[in-house]
C-alpha cells in the first residue's frame, strides 16, 4: 500500500478525533479536566474512556485502518452518556455530528457532568436494546462486505455456462486486496440507487482517492467482479442504465455516428434522457473472465483468443457456437440437450442446408468429446458479426466481435508512444480513468496543457470477456478495465435458482 494511501487513511482518523476538540474542551472543563487535553488527538479519547470507566484498549482500536473510523463514534456515544444524554437522537448526533454537537453540550448551561455513577442509574428501555443490536449488526456487516466478501447475483447469460442466471455468489475482496470506498457516505447494503427509485443511494460530499490495501494483481483466467467502466455516465431510466450504455446511445446511427451531435441532443432533452454520473465504485457491477492482463497483447481470431501470440484455451464451460460436420451421423436436439446441456429452447442448435452439417453452441468439454467421435468442429462465424460496432469505434481499426485486435493492454509504469492510430484506443484511459486533460489537435497531442509525444500509465489495466463469447457485452465493446474498478474474485456459488433450487450447483467453487 503506497505511503500516500496510509497517510490519507490516518488523516481521516486524525480529523475524527481532532475536529470535535473545540467543544470537547468545554466538556472536559465541566468534568474537571484540563482543557488542553482535548486538543491532543487520541490522548483526548484516552481521557474520555478513563472518565467513563470504559476499556482503554478501545483507543488503540482507533488506529486500525478504517475499522477505527467506526470505533471513534462508539467512544463519543459513551462519552455523552456522562452528560446525561441517553436518547437515540443524542447518540446519533454524537456519532455523526460531534464537531457541532460537542460545542453545544460544552456551552449549554443545563448540561452537566453526571459521571459513570450517574450512567449506571440509567435503565435502557427494551426497544433500545434491539436498536443498538441492529446498529452493531449493520456496522459489522458493512465492514465484512467492504473488506472480506460480498454476495452477488448473476443477472444475465454472458458467463454461461460457467455461471447461470440466478446463481448467487460470494465474491472475495481479499483476492486482489480490499478497496476503500470512494464514496463512504452511502446507505448500507445498497449499491447505487435507493431500491424502487431513481435516487442515488450515496453522497459525494466526501470522496476518497483510489486506495487498495495489500494489492494483488488480477490473474489471467480469473472470474472477476468489477465496476462497469463505461457506466460512469448512464441514462437514468430503467430501459437504459448499463444495458444500453450512454456512450452507445450518443454514437448510435440515430445521430449518424456523430458522437458530439448525440451528446448535444441528449443534453438538450434532459426530460427524455436524464443523466446520472457515478463515481468509480458506484457504477454497475459486471462479472467477466480476465482474458488479458496488463502488458499483454491480445487478439481474437475467428472467436479464438490469442495472448502474446499463443492461443488461450477456452474455459471448460464457456459457450461458443461451432460448425459441426458429423461425416454421416445425425444429431438431434434432444440427445444434445441430454448429453451436452445444449439449450435447444434458446435456439442454440440448428441444422443447415448441407446434410450432416450443424451449427451448435457447445461448452469446451462438449466440443472435445464430439471431436473424439471424429466430428470436424470449427468456430462458427456469424454473418452479422461485422455489422456490430466495436471498441475503439474509429476509422483506423476494422475490427469485429469475432476478429479483434491485436491490442496492447496498458501496464502501470509503461510508456506508450502516441500516434493518431492509437489515440482512440487509449484516449479514454488517459483522460477519464487517469484524470488528465488530454486531446489531439492538428496532429499534435496535448497532456495537461503541454505538448507530448508519449504517455506513462499510472494504473494496470485488464481485458475482460464473457464465457458466452457471442452473447456478451465485454471489453470488445467498451475497452479496458482499470485496476481501480476491480471489486473482487468470484469464489463460491452458495445458492442457485431456476423455478426451484439447482441443488447440483450449491457450494460450487467458481473456476
Amino acid at each position: 500500500m503506497p505511503l500516500s494511501h496510509v497517510l490519507t487513511v490516518y488523516l481521516i482518523s486524525f480529523l475524527l478525533v481532532f475536529l470535535p476538540s473545540f467543544g470537547l474542551a468545554k466538556m472536559f472543563q465541566k468534568a474537571g479536566v484540563e482543557q488542553w487535553k482535548a486538543y491532543v488527538p487520541f490522548y483526548n479519547t484516552w481521557v474520555m474512556q478513563d472518565l467513563a470507566k470504559r476499556p482503554k484498549h478501545w483507543v488503540f482500536w482507533q488506529l486500525i485502518p478504517v475499522v477505527g473510523w467506526f470505533i471513534t463514534p462508539g467512544i463519543f456515544i459513551e462519552w455523552v452518556k456522562l452528560f446525561g444524554k441517553f436518547s437515540l437522537g443524542d447518540h446519533t448526533l454524537a456519532a455523526l455530528f460531534a464537531p457541532f454537537y460537542f460545542p453545544y453540550l460544552g456551552y449549554d448551561a443545563k448540561t452537566r457532568f453526571i459521571g459513570p455513577e450517574g450512567v449506571k442509574r440509567y435503565q435502557k428501555p427494551g426497544w433500545r436494546e434491539w436498536v443498538d443490536a441492529a446498529i452493531f449488526a449493520v456496522v459489522a456487516a458493512t465492514l465484512i462486505r467492504t473488506f472480506v466478501f460480498e454476495a452477488y447475483t448473476i443477472p444475465s447469460g454472458s458467463m454461461e455456462k460457467t455461471l447461470l442466471v440466478n446463481d448467487f455468489l460470494f465474491v472475495s475482496k481479499f483476492s486482489y486486496g480490499p478497496r476503500i470506498p470512494n464514496t463512504p457516505l452511502s446507505i448500507p447494503f445498497v449499491h447505487n440507487y435507493i431500491p424502487g427509485t431513481s435516487k442515488k443511494s450515496y453522497s459525494t460530499l466526501v470522496e476518497l482517492p483510489y486506495i487498495r490495501w495489500f494489492a494483488s494483481p488480477v490473474k489471467r483466467g480469473d472470474v472477476v467482479v468489477f465496476n462497469f467502466p463505461a457506466g460512469d455516465t448512464v441514462i437514468n431510466k430503467p430501459d437504459f442504465q448499463s444495458a444500453i450504455p450512454y456512450y452507445d446511445v450518443i454514437r448510435s446511427r440515430d445521430f449518424g455516428g456523430n458522437t458530439e451531435a448525440g451528446r448535444n441532443y441528449i443534453k438538450g432533452h434532459p426530460e427524455d434522457f436524464p443523466l446520472a454520473i457515478h463515481p468509480p465504485d458506484k457504477s454497475d457491477n459486471y462479472i467477466k473472465r480476465c482474458t488479458g492482463v496488463s502488458g499483454d497483447t491480445l487478439e481474437v481470431r475467428n472467436n479464438v483468443v490469442f495472448v502474446n501470440g499463443t492461443m488461450e484455451p477456452n474455459p471448460p464451460k464457456s459457450l461458443i457456437k461451432y460448425t459441426v460436420v458429423t461425416n454421416g451421423q445425425t444429431l438431434d436436439a434432444v440427445s444434445l440437450k441430454e448429453d451436452y446441456d445444449v439449450d435447444v429452447d434458446k435456439g442454440e442448435f440448428a441444422t443447415t442446408s448441407v446434410p450432416f452439417v450443424y451449427t451448435i453452441v457447445l461448452t469446451d468439454d462438449a466440443r472435445k468429446d464430439l471431436e473424439k467421435k471424429g466430428y470436424k468442429i470449427t468456430p462458427y462465424l456469424d454473418p452479422t458479426n461485422n455489422l456490430q460496432q466495436v471498441f475503439p469505434y474509429d476509422s483506423f481499426h476494422n475490427w469485429s466481435r469475432d476478429n479483434f485486435g491485436p491490442i496492447w493492454i496498458p501496464k502501470k509504469g509503461a510508456r506508450l508512444l502516441l500516434t493518431p492510430q492509437n489515440y482512440g484506443v487509449y484516449e479514454r484511459a488517459i483522460r477519464v480513468y487517469e484524470h488528465n486533460d488530454f486531446y489531439l489537435k492538428e496532429g499534435k497531442f496535448y497532456l495537461n496543457g503541454k505538448e507530448t509525444a508519449s504517455y506513462t500509465f499510472k494504473m494496470d489495466y485488464y481485458w475482460m470477456m464473457g464465457d458466452n463469447r457471442q452473447g456478451s457485452q465485454d471489453s470488445r465493446f467498451w475497452g479496458f478495465v482499470p485496476e481501480d474498478r476491480v471489486v473482487g474474485k468470484a469464489w463460491l456459488i452458495w445458492f442457485s435458482y431456476d423455478s426451484g433450487p439447482r441443488w447440483s450447483r450449491l457450494f460450487r467453487i467458481v473456476k
